[in-house]
This record gives structure tokens, C-alpha cells and sequence, in this order.
């Protein structure tokens, strides 16, 4: 019988399916239900970095003492921040209760502001590790991709210094030099990368003539732009690589493994299919396995990546020269 085990963040989970961060991780029953039918760890839904604020009026004095700026706190009500915090916090501590695999928190970043304290009390709360979704826009024509991307570091130094436990980021492709940028970034004290995060896309209603959310959800052609950054970076970073968006079935976790992920993310496949998709990708993941003779991941992890197959330029050619060049 084939091994499914994995180790991500130094976490060891008993296959490389994760639930990532959705509606469908924000409650217990949701919860339980998809560690029923096989998800090795849980990443809860995110809490967005606007609904963090300060828990209490003492604290808010000893962060000013200690040269936070007060006039930052004028921005946030406190009662529904606080509220929001609240509830989170025992989101953590009822999931761990009621679950035996690895509990990821998750934290929607747009600053690297004061409200990184907050990382603290999701380990506090019980969390096993902690996710930072990071993206932000380069729509700011005033600022450089330098001073964009510098954020990314900051917000990292800031979470590192507060927690013990292990930290990861959930990042996007939009970088000016996204093999770079994932290197510095395996490099800064993280534990692991998820490539890539999937963004709300605005579209355009004529008749309404409003903006309109569309693209919801992935689709089994996303994978594409995962597979090939994680097959060209697996074997360069200095923590671990999780593959997210376009993961719909079985032979997609077999393609990501093959490119060196340690785990797989999915969310869009649970919202069309139900939990019971992941038994049945775990199902196909097995029987690839034993049809193959792999006993075990680590047999066949990364055996696709860039420096493994023997023409690795297939992976930088980004034009359509077979199918759409001139025909003769």
C-alpha cells in the first residue's frame, strides 16, 4: 500500500491534500466534514488585515509607549474589530478541539502596519502555522516595484519576531522577477511558499453598466501556471513549495508532486464537487502510485523538475512556435 505522508512547515501530515483558506474553512462543522473525507491540514479562512485592531484600551497605551503611532488606532472601530478578532481566535481554539489534523491560521495582508501583533495571538490560540496571503496590487504608479516588493520582507521580518511557529506565504506570479522574488523569499525565515493565490477579477455588467465579480473559482487549465514555477523553482528554494489554484482532481496533485510540491491546495474543487472529491483524488493519487511501483511521495517528488528532465528549456518557452508557427 502506497505512503501519501508528507512533511510541510515541519508539520507531518498523512497525505499532500490541504483545504486552503475559504467559506468552507470558516466554521467547525464545514471543517470536520472535509477532514472526514481526507484533508491533511485545514487553512481557515483568512482574516483581512482590516479586521485586526487592538483588543483593549491597555494595550493601545503600551503600544503608544512603546512609539506606535495613536493616531493610527483613530481609523478602526474598535468594538466590531475587536468582535471580529474574537471570533477568530476561537475559531483556532474550537477547530483544534474538534480535529486531529494541523490547523493553519491565515491572515489577508495589504501592509506591514502595526497589526502584526495579531500574528502572536493565532499562536496563542492554538494554531498550528501560520499563513500570510500577501498580494499587493503594483497599480500604484507612484511607487517602484523595489518599494512594493520590499513590503512583502517587512511584513515577514515583523510576523517572524513575534511567533514561534512555523510561517508561510501564499503569494502571486505579479512580480517583475518572480524566480528572484521567490528565492529571497524562501530565503527570509519562512517555512514555506504556496504559488499562487487567486484574486477577485472585476468584470463589466453593459447592461447594468456596473462592476460585476467573475471567475470565482479555478479552473483544471489554472494548474498550468503553478506546475510550471513550481517544477522551475522546487529544487532552488530554501523552504517548502505548495502548489495552489487549478487542482481539481487526482492526476493534478500527481503533476504537482511530480514537479516538487510537498502539498497541494484546493478550494474551488470542494465548492463544485463537495468533500467527497478529495477521497476520490486520493483514490487516483494511490493507484498512480502502485501502477508506478512508487511506495511512497518522495519516490517520484520533483522527478519533472527543471534541472530533471533532460530538455528544461520546454519550461521557458512561452511562445506558441509548435502550434501557431508558419506552416510549410
Amino acid at each position: 500500500m502506497a505512503d501519501l505522508s508528507t512533511n510541510y512547515l515541519g508539520l507531518e501530515l498523512k497525505n499532500p491534500i490541504i483545504a486552503s483558506s475559504s467559506t468552507l474553512t470558516d466554521n467547525v462543522e464545514s471543517i470536520k466534514n472535509i477532514t472526514e473525507h481526507g484533508a491533511s491540514a485545514i487553512v481557515l479562512r483568512s482574516i483581512f488585515e482590516e479586521e485586526i485592531t487592538l483588543e483593549n484600551e491597555s494595550f493601545i497605551k503600551e503600544a503608544v509607549k512603546d512609539g506606535y503611532d495613536e493616531g493610527l488606532f483613530d481609523y478602526y472601530d474598535k468594538k466590531i474589530k475587536q468582535d471580529n478578532v474574537n471570533k477568530y481566535l476561537k475559531l483556532i481554539s474550537d477547530t483544534k478541539a474538534a480535529i486531529d489534523v494541523p490547523v493553519i491560521a491565515s491572515i489577508n495582508c495589504m501592509s506591514n502596519h502595526e497589526w502584526t501583533y495579531f500574528a502572536k495571538k493565532t499562536e496563542d490560540a492554538g494554531a498550528d502555522a501560520l499563513e500570510l496571503n500577501m498580494f499587493f496590487l503594483p497599480s500604484w504608479v507612484d511607487r517602484s516595484c523595489d518599494e512594493n516588493e520590499v513590503i512583502y520582507f517587512d511584513v515577514v521580518h515583523k510576523i517572524l519576531s513575534q511567533v514561534t511557529i512555523p510561517v508561510t506565504l501564499k503569494i502571486s506570479h505579479y512580480f517583475s522577477n518572480l524566480s528572484h522574488m521567490i528565492l529571497e523569499l524562501s530565503q527570509s525565515g519562512v517555512k514555506g511558499l504556496v504559488l499562487f493565490n487567486k484574486f477577485f477579477s472585476p468584470d463589466f455588467d453593459i447592461e447594468s453598466e456596473k462592476v460585476t465579480p467573475t471567475y470565482v473559482y479555478s479552473n483544471p487549465q489554472d494548474i498550468a501556471l503553478p506546475l510550471r514555477w513550481i517544477a522551475i523553482m522546487s529544487e532552488k528554494v530554501e523552504c517548502d513549495l505548495v502548489a495552489s489554484t487549478g487542482i481539481h482532481d487526482g492526476e493534478a496533485v500527481v503533476k504537482q508532486v511530480l514537479a516538487g510540491a510537498k502539498a497541494v491546495q484546493i478550494a474551488s474543487t470542494l465548492y463544485k464537487n463537495g468533500p467527497e472529491q478529495i477521497d476520490k483524488m486520493l483514490t487516483t493519487l494511490e493507484e498512480w502510485m502502485n501502477k508506478k511501483g512508487y511506495s511512497s511521495l518522495d519516490d517520484f517528488r520533483g522527478k519533472l523538475g527543471y534541472g530533471k528532465v533532460s530538455n528544461p528549456a520546454l519550461y521557458e518557452r512561452v511562445q506558441f512556435m509548435k502550434h501557431f508557427g508558419s506552416q510549410k
